[in-house]
């Protein structure tokens, strides 16, 4: 019941918060009137939605439905709502009245809720909205958002004026949960809106239509054999795209089947978690390695749809089982005096799993390998154990060993287990053991002067193997020097060269010898082959002072004006006592230019000039002694160049070792060779050059001269003489021989080569020349009568083959021509004698 005071019949929207579930009745304040005013109203089940979460009264959230409450002042009655099959709610936007002290706002529409995958009919319609502008004038509505204009486009549409908002076609929740839209009113013909713009929330009700979907379709595990029984040790997983929170989306797991089945139920899955557990205790990796698991996840809390997956776990080894040796006793035998020789080799066996740390062997002598001379190790197959020799046996001091060995795994037990031994015999062999010398390194003492022949020492040797009957004899095995010699049967080692403390075979003031012994069997049947040792021999050689001081230049150079002091090096082979300090000393003439001193050290020779000197080369004794007396002489060469203190420059100019006259001697040589060759090859090119012959020796040729014409021409006529030169100067034109030119043309001469070499080639160019030109007539390229002119009196030449007679012919003009017709002249005019 609602009870006011000065308030007219009207329709109010309330929003009331509801904090239970059901029907309750409170009281609650009214804000929109005066403190007084109080509203009484009750809230029933039907008012909630079906499936809405109210939360569980956390605090701070809270849910609203809205309630459409009637007031009537003067009869008051429960304002009596629509059920399920009556038509969607009205919701009215009435006009603020005057009077009022705060305005609410005037449309509010609740959330509205519609079941995704519904199969229609479309459009459905969700709700109607309405201006209480409506009642004047015509409202307009119009929707705005994504589903309605906005992408998703149409999924949402409203009518324009009557404002029912329908939803055209099935939704998705997975796609989208809720859609926001944004409601508007306007009055037909007005720009504005008459209302604030409304939301609109419309929620998309989850239904199970998606089933779980594990995030693996196989999955594969391990879990150590012997685990506790509750060990969870790994997990599945599946996901619902349902709502989350949802019991769509409340998916519940178990274990469908198992193989193998033995031992049943070996595993367990938490429902909830999906984290696959340990349920028995005798998983045993030697009787089954692997097990084949399938798990369904189901949504609705086990009871909806279903999905499955495959699942291997693996058994993994833990060492639960000993290693045991095949034999209990073992026998080997090795040679005496043999290192790392193999004796025997010991196989077990093992059941965990093979090549792991669990299966792999490892032994240990626990007894009767006191001195520590056996070793076993692990074969490369993992379940051997090799006996080795760590040290040599000594056949003379035991002949058979007794060893105890357990085996293990490279880890430790998981649980308690007996160890395997077994006890191994060794045989040791008897060898022909070479001798021993007693020292290995003997040393002595001797002085370097020792006489020839003399006895040294005796180094000798024992045969270890006292059960053969077998001598020794010796040889010196190394000596670099050559100086010693052994007796074959006692070992005395003697002198047999000097020697000599200053040798390079000498370190650090000790000569080694290296002496070998070698056993011989003296049984006659033995077979054994003989056997060697050796020793060294050092000698400590004691110095004597045989070697006289030195000094290490042979050469010095210095000017002779004002030179520095020149130091010289010396040295001394003998040792301490026989060497340093040193002195020195210059023979008597040489002291009027030369002077010798000792250095502070006195190891060195400081070299001055005392007069100055001319150029030159001079020799100089300079006598050294050693601090024992012993003294020799050692020659120096000086060169004296004439200069000034430490610049030294000599006047006489050397390169490479040779003065400047032998120099220039060897120049001049090797020019007067190259001038001798250059004389032989051009006496040999001029020989090789054979002359052409212009003319025959019998013919006259003083008119061989280059005129390149014969003469002026005739005497009354002007004939062109380039037609005589048409075939030297190459011109490419064709004249004609029988008319006379009618224009002068100056000839062009070529100028008389001055080389005869050079003539013959003239001569060749000019004959390759006519013989390539297509206009000169044959056989005439070298004359140059190619024109003779016309009316000549000797007549044409045509007339030779008249058929006249040699005898009514007159060739006497011939003799008229000069020499180049002598020939012809000599042939046809020189009368009945020819």
């Amino acid at each position: 019941m609602l009870r006011h005071r000065g308030i007219e019949n009207g329709i109010f929207l309330l929003l009331v918060q509801v904090v239970s579930w059901g029907s309750q009745r409170e009281l609650v304040g009214c804000q929109s009137c005066e403190q007084s005013d109080t509203f009484t109203f009750s809230v029933t089940q039907a008012d909630l939605h079906q499936g809405q979460n109210i939360r569980k009264g956390s605090k701070g959230e809270r849910s609203y439905p809205r309630i459409l409450v009637q007031y009537n002042p003067t009869d008051s009655h429960p304002h009596r709502r629509p059920g399920p099959q009556s038509s969607p709610a009205v919701l009215e936007f009435p006009r603020a009245l005057s009077g009022l002290g705060r305005r609410k706002r005037e449309w509010v529409v609740p959330p509205i809720s519609v079941s995704e995958n519904s199969r229609g009919p479309y459009p459905f319609m969700l709700v109607q909205i309405q201006s209480s502008h409506g009642k004047r004038e015509k409202i307009l509505y119009s929707i705005s958002g994504p589903g309605a204009d906005q992408p998703p486009v149409g999924i949402f549409t409203i009518s324009r004026t009557s404002g029912w908002l329908a939803v055209t076609q099935s939704l998705d929740r997975e796609e989208t949960a809720q859609y926001r839209l944004l409601a508007t009113a306007e009055a037909e013909g007005n720009s504005g809106p008459v209302e604030q713009p409304m939301e609109l929330i419309i929620n998309v009700i989850d239904q199970n239509d998606n089933k779980p979907v594990f995030t693996q379709g196989h999955y594969q595990g391990s879990v150590l054999e012997g685990s506790a029984k509750g060990l969870e040790f790994m997990k599945v997983t599946a996901t619902d795209a349902d709502e989350p929170g949802n019991a769509n989306a409340d998916v519940r797991y178990r274990v469908l089947s198992q193989r193998p089945a033995e031992p049943r139920n070996a595993f367990f899955i938490n429902p909830v978690t999906g984290g696959l557990q340990v349920n028995s205790t005798q998983l045993d990796r030697e009787k089954q390695a692997q097990y084949d698991l399938v798990i369904q996840a189901a949504d609705l809390e086990g009871e909806g749809m279903q999905s499955s997956c495959s699942v291997t776990v693996k058994i993994l080894d833990r060492n639960d089982h000993a290693p045991k040796f095949l034999n209990t006793s073992y026998t080997g035998s090795v040679p005496e005096n043999t290192v790392g020789a193999e004796i025997l080799r010991m196989t077990v066996s093992d059941e965990d799993e093979v090549h792991s740390p669990n299966w792999a062997s490892r032994y240990t002598i626990i007894s009767g390998n006191e001195g520590g001379v056996f070793n076993v190790s692990t074969g490369s197959d993992g379940l051997q154990g090799i006996l080795t020799t760590a040290k040599g046996l000594d056949f003379e001091q035991s002949r058979q060993w007794s060893l105890l060995v357990v085996v293990e795994n490279e880890v430790p037990f998981a649980v308690p287990l007996l160890t395997s031994t077994a006890t191994v015999t060794v045989i040791v062999k008897d060898l022909n053991e070479p001798p021993v010398f007693l020292p290995e390194e003997k040393v002595i003492s001797k002085s370097e002067d020792l006489p020839v022949d003399s006895v040294l020492t005796h180094y000798t040797a024992t045969d270890p193997d006292t059960a053969m009957n077998q001598t020794i004899s010796y040889k010196v095995l190394s000596d670099l020097g050559g100086w010693l010699t052994i007796d074959e049967v006692e070992g005395r080692v003697s002198l047999r060269s000097p020697m000599d403390r200053e040798s390079p075979f000498i370190t650090e003031g000790k000569y080694k010898a290296v002496i070998q012994a070698i056993d011989h069997d003296a049984s006659p049947d033995s077979r054994q082959p003989p056997a060697t040792g050796t020793g060294t021999l050092i000698i400590e050689v004691e110095d004597v002072n045989d070697n006289g001081p030195s000094v290490q230049q042979t050469h010095v150079t210095l000017c002779n004006h004002n030179p520095p002091p020149v130091l010289l090096s010396v040295s001394d082979p003998d040792g301490p006592g026989f060497s340093s300090p040193f002195r020195v000393e210059l023979p008597q003439p040489l002291r009027n230019h030369w002077t010798v001193r000792m250095n502070e050290t006195k190891t060195g020779i400081i070299l001055s000039m005392k007069t100055a000197l001319r150029q030159g080369d001079y020799e100089l004794v300079l006598r050294v002694s050693d601090s024992g007396g012993f003294s020799q002489d050692n020659t120096l060469r000086a060169e004296v160049c004439d200069c000034t203190g430490s610049d030294i420059s000599c006047s006489d100019v050397r390169v490479a070792g040779f003065a400047l006259p032998a120099i220039l001697g060897i120049v001049g040589a090797i020019l007067f060779l190259i001038l001798l060759l250059l004389l032989v090859l051009l006496t040999r090119r001029r020989s090789s050059v054979t002359k052409e012959a212009l003319l025959q020796e019998e013919e006259v040729r003083d008119d061989i001269y280059c005129y390149n014409e014969e003469g002026g021409g005739e005497e009354d006529q002007d004939f062109d003489i380039s037609q005589l030169h048409r075939v030297l100067d190459k011109r490419a034109c064709v004249y004609r021989d029988d008319v006379i030119p009618t224009f002068p043309v100056t000839p062009a001469y070529r100028p008389l080569p001055a080389n005869p070499e050079d003539i013959g080639n003239f001569i060749e160019e000019n004959l390759n020349a006519a013989d390539r030109d297509p206009s000169a007539p044959p056989y005439d390229s070298l004359l140059v009568f190619d024109y003779e002119g016309a009316g000549s009196e000797v007549g044409s030449l045509s007339s030779l083959q008249s058929g006249s007679s040699d005898g009514n012919q007159d060739y006497h003009y011939l003799n008229q021509w000069g020499a180049p017709f002598r020939k012809l002249a000599d042939m046809y005019g020189g009368g009945e004698e020819d």
